[in-house]
């Protein structure tokens, strides 16, 4: 049985600061962090226009019968004089803006970190990969061969025989469970990035 090849990603596509950039400027997560800390800003900008007077002017005709006969002019001004409920608004916002700013900041350390633990994921797979596919198996073929030469002589049993065929198959199991954590690695990159490799 033939292990197919796995489909290997270019050396500096795996480059960190260039996936780190990449998540910067793509990452979903982050970008609606972006915008939670922008809503706030906005919010906190309205709360401290409340500091200032409130002027309003409005002009209205007044209608008698099929005419306008008169004209009113409207004037208000709203001072803003509950101070402490205004400075507890200032207080919230300023907070919430904090808040949102806290949580962009752990999106993308937690983001960072899932980049770099899925880079040493996919690493440690490609290793085992070559590993097992460079070294176990040939070996095992090997074991295999000189266990069928021993048991036509005679000298080993049959179990002999299948114990290497079943490291044969452990060798191929392992080269295909690397590709298949390779490829779920390179999937979260890819997530994580917010685009393909």
């Amino acid at each position: 049985m033939r292990v197919a090849s796995s489909i290997q990603v270019a050396p500096e596509k795996l480059d960190f600061v260039a996936l780190e950039a990449r998540l910067l400027d793509n990452n979903p997560q982050l970008a609606a962090e972006h915008a939670r800390v922008a809503s706030a800003d906005k919010s906190r900008e309205l709360v401290y226009k409340n500091r200032y007077p409130d002027f309003s002017v409005g002009i209205s005709p007044i209608q008698t019968r099929n005419r306008v006969s008169e004209w009113e002019l409207m004037f208000e001004i709203n001072i803003p004089l509950q101070q402490d409920s205004r400075r507890a608004q200032e207080r919230e916002s300023e907070l919430m803006l904090d808040a949102a700013r806290l949580r962009r900041e752990a999106t993308l350390n937690q983001s960072l970190a899932d980049l770099s633990e899925s880079l040493a994921g996919m690493e440690a797979a490609r290793r085992v990969e070559n590993l097992a596919g460079a070294t176990l198996l040939p070996q095992a073929q090997l074991t295999l061969q000189a266990a069928l030469a021993g048991y036509e002589t005679g000298k080993v049993d049959f179990a002999t025989v299948l114990e290497a065929q079943r490291q044969i198959r452990k060798a191929r199991l392992d080269i295909v469970k690397a590709r298949g954590d390779q490829q779920m690695r390179r999937a979260e990159i890819e997530r994580l990035i917010g685009e393909e490799l």
